[in-house]
């Protein structure tokens, strides 16, 4: 709209130069001058922009030609700056922090109970035997032998002949002609498809678990067990037992040990391990296979059946009766009388003296040597391996990209205004009027009749 508006207001301003007797440019093509940028960014030159730049009476011009301006885009050289990148190689310092192991040397104390050997003199009670002499009164029995009259079965042998009849399997041999199968082997090449596991190895990640022991002290309650032992005595019953005379046994008296156990609590120091865990990563291989498809040609055995005649012999039997002449003999009972000698016996009662050890009770004293624990405390030095953190300085390069402005020569083009000459009949619109191609005057201005 503010262009059409300039157009508009052009024609006055064109009379407006024209009076002043010089060549007139619109007064939209001021600023060219100053910014040849804003110009280059304007549209290209139209017909409505040439502008007439002569007069009617100019003197020494010629009546043909007339010189006219016109906007053209006109190649420039200017000078633009603009950013370029370089690389830099620098140096950076930094501080690395690494772990230094070291031996570091502990001590703990610890309790041990060490046996101690004590005496003491014991009572104790002893059976001693006293011989005692006594007559007892026994039943034996006494062997002898009597005669009897005994009988007796005896089966006396008798022979016998007999006939019999039995039948006999005779052997013949016939021949006969059969029909059989025979598989005849042959090979056939086949095409076999097999899976191969191909081996690779892959790196994985993985944690590990890094334990560690941190003494722990502490105090616990502990109960010794202690004691001493107690000789008693106790009877045996002879238990319906009998001597070699055949008396019974009597009751025993024996002396059995006893242990009598003491209990004792005491508070003592213990040292416990606690353990503490870290994880750790590390970088292994693990070896994988995958599957692969390969084809080979393996030879199969095969057979086909063929049809084949044999001639074999069977043997057969056929049945004949016979006679035959044998002896069979039996047992016939028979009654005999024999004498025989038996053995008995008859009881006699006899006498007999025997010694019979009578136990008496009798009390004696001895030394008996007994182990008591006693708790010693003991000192222990073992190692601890222990890391220190160190710090370290470290130097690296690295690789920067620097911006640096640089001024270069650019080809622009630039839209300028230009004086061009042109035939006398034509104006810059390419219209002509019957005034020999000038146009007519309007107060000085030479017109066309389309009022350009």
């Amino acid at each position: 709209m503010k262009k059409r508006l300039t157009f508009r207001f052009l024609p006055w301003v064109a009379a407006a130069g024209v009076c002043v007797g010089g060549t007139f440019v619109r007064g939209e093509d001021a600023p060219a001058a100053a910014d040849d940028s804003v110009l280059a960014a304007e549209p290209a030159p139209e017909p409505a922009d040439i502008v007439e730049g002569e007069m009617a009476g100019e003197a020494g011009a010629d009546p043909c030609m007339r010189t006219v301006k016109v906007w053209k885009m006109v190649p420039e050289i200017r000078e633009v700056e603009c950013t370029e990148w370089t690389t830099e190689v620098r140096e950076r310092t930094f501080t690395v922090k690494k772990k230094v192991p070291r031996v570091e040397e502990k001590t703990r104390s610890y309790t041990v109970m060490v046996p101690e050997q004590r005496t003491k003199t014991v009572e104790y009670t002893v059976n001693v035997n006293v011989p005692e002499t006594k007559t007892v009164e026994y039943t034996v029995k006494v062997p002898y032998t009597e005669e009897v009259e005994k009988s007796y079965t005896v089966m006396v042998p008798v022979k016998e002949e007999k006939t019999a009849t039995y039948q006999v399997r005779v052997p013949y041999t016939e021949e006969r002609t059969a029909t059989y199968m025979v598989k005849v082997p042959y090979t056939e090449e086949v095409e076999q498809t097999y899976t191969v596991r191909v081996p690779y190895t892959e790196e994985m990640t993985g944690y590990r678990t890094v334990k560690r022991r941190v003494p722990v002290k502490s105090t616990k309650t502990v109960t010794c067990r202690g004691g001493h032992w107690v000789t008693e005595a106790k009877e045996i019953s002879a238990n319906g037992k009998y001597d070699a005379e055949g008396n019974p046994c009597c009751p025993k008296v024996v002396c059995c040990r006893k242990w009598v156990p003491t209990c004792e609590t005491k508070e003592i120091e213990v040292t416990s391990w606690k353990t503490e865990c870290e994880q750790v990563p590390y970088t292994y291989c693990v070896k994988k296979t995958r599957c692969e498809e390969r084809t080979r040609t393996v030879c199969v055995r095969k057979t086909r059946c063929e049809e084949r005649t044999r001639t074999y012999c069977v043997k057969k039997f056929r049945c004949e009766e016979r006679t035959r002449n044998f002896c069979v003999t039996k047992m016939v009972p028979e009654t005999r009388t024999k004498t025989v000698c038996v053995n008995k016996c008859r009881c006699e009662t006899r006498t007999r003296e025997i010694t019979v050890n009578k136990c008496v009770p009798e009390t004696r004293t001895r030394e008996v040597c007994y182990t008591v624990k006693v708790p010693v405390e003991k000192t222990k030095t073992y190692q601890v391996c222990c890391s220190d953190i160190v710090e370290e300085e470290k130097t690296e390069q690295y690789t920067v990209r620097v911006p640096k402005t640089v001024t270069k020569k650019v080809c622009v083009k630039v839209r300028k205004c230009v004086e061009e000459e042109v035939p006398a009949d034509a104006c810059g619109n390419g219209c002509s009027n019957g005034n020999g191609g000038r146009g007519h005057r309007k107060g000085g201005l030479l017109h066309c009749r389309k009022g350009c």
